[in-house]
Parts: C-alpha cells; structure tokens; sequence
C-alpha cells in the first residue's frame, strides 16, 4: 500500500470504507470471497510512526504459539522486507473459520516491484521459497519472480504456504476505481482501466488457469464512490 494520501490513495480508501462503509464493504468481499460473515482484526500501536498504528507483518496475525511460526521463520526472511497486509480477517464459513490476508491499490504504479533484498542468504531463501510456490502452482521455472511484480508474488508464496500447513487461507486484492488521478498517479476511472496492467502482471507471473490456489485468490473492484 503506497503512503496514506489526503482524501486519495489506497490507504485512505481503504480506511473510509473499513471505518464508514463497513457492510458495504463486507458484503462486497463476501459476494466474491464466499462464507457467512467477516471478522476483522485490529492492529496493533506504534507511538514511533507518524499514523501511530503498526502493520501486520508476515504472520503476525496468528498466534504466536501456533507452531507453523518455526516453519516460517524457515521459509521466509524475517527482516525490513518481510510481507505487510493492509488489513487481515477470519472469514466464516458455516462452523469453520477461514484466513482472509487483503491488499488494496489505487493505481497503475503500485503494482509494480523489484526485490530489494541485499544479503546472500536472504534471496537465497526467498528464491527457494518461489521455487517451491511456482512448482506446487504449475509455474514455468524459468519466471522470474524477483523482478517486476515481486509484491504480488512473495504474497502468492505466503499463500501456499499456510495453506499447504493447513491453515485455510485467502488473498484479496481490491482495485479501487476512480482515485484521483494527477501527473504523478495513473489512476483507473473504471474497472476496465485496469484490464492492461493486470493482464501484464498474469502474463510475468504465469499462474496457470485451474492452479491448485485459484479458489483461494481473488480481486475486487471497488468505486471510491458508489
């Protein structure tokens, strides 16, 4: 999510909605999610940061004594780059209780990304955690996740991940349409806007139709205003 922008931005959007268009929110992820209802989780403070609120990080929104967390500390590098959500839920589903992991974008720019690990054995690990994803998925080996859309990819990673350690889990991604656009912000004024970069990032990253997560990922396009 890029910086938090004044009446703009998907950080902005994102908050009007989860703090002032709440059910219509909710109902618009469960129309494409699935399940019964929502639990939102709240974040946690942090007094050093200018918003005095500090992100989900990898996966800190599950307990800590889930002993899933030795296998990630494995998995994954645990510095700077480790992954942020924009919000986390629990999605209910009859008597059972789903993940739900959302990022949100607002314009073209913010789907883009390049890794910027610097130690060795951190894109060693990271290459082999892609590896493993892009094997399980039926990706080409040969797609290079590192460069481009490296945000959108090491999410995919995460998501294989619990849900091969049987923690049921979903990635949403909502498209906000009709951001504020300006000189500096490519901003889609209808869902079609989108249509080209989002086709580029599938071309990049190859995600073969009918991949064992495809259930599990999906996207939302949402009007800043309905």
């Amino acid at each position: 999510m890029a910086k938090m922008g004044n009446g703009y931005g998907s950080e902005c959007h994102l908050l009007r909605f989860m703090g002032r268009h709440r059910d219509l929110l909710d109902q618009s992820i469960l129309e494409v999610v699935g399940g019964d209802s929502i639990g939102w989780l709240d974040f946690e403070f942090n007094p050093k940061n200018k918003w005095l609120d500090a992100e989900l990080k990898g996966l800190s929104f599950i307990p800590s004594d889930n002993q899933v967390h030795a296998a990630w500390r494995k998995y994954w590098p645990q510095g700077a780059g480790i992954q942020t959500w924009d919000a986390a839920a629990q999605v209910r589903f009859k008597d059972a209780h789903e993940w739900l992991l959302m990022e949100a974008k607002a314009n073209l720019k913010e789907l883009e990304s390049d890794c910027q690990a610097k130690s060795a054995r951190s894109i060693a690990t990271i290459k082999a955690a892609f590896e493993e994803t892009k094997q399980a998925l039926g990706v080409a080996e040969d797609r290079d996740w590192l460069q481009g859309y490296y945000q959108f990819c090491n999410r995919l990673a995460v998501l294989h991940f619990l849900n091969k350690h049987l923690i049921p889990t979903h990635l949403l991604y909502i498209y906000f349409v009709g951001d504020c656009d300006d000189a500096r912000r490519t901003c889609p004024q209808d869902e079609s806007g989108w249509e080209d970069a989002l086709g580029a990032q599938a071309a990049h990253v190859a995600l073969p139709k009918g991949h064992p997560l495809e259930r599990r990922l999906h996207k939302l396009f949402l009007p800043v205003t309905m």
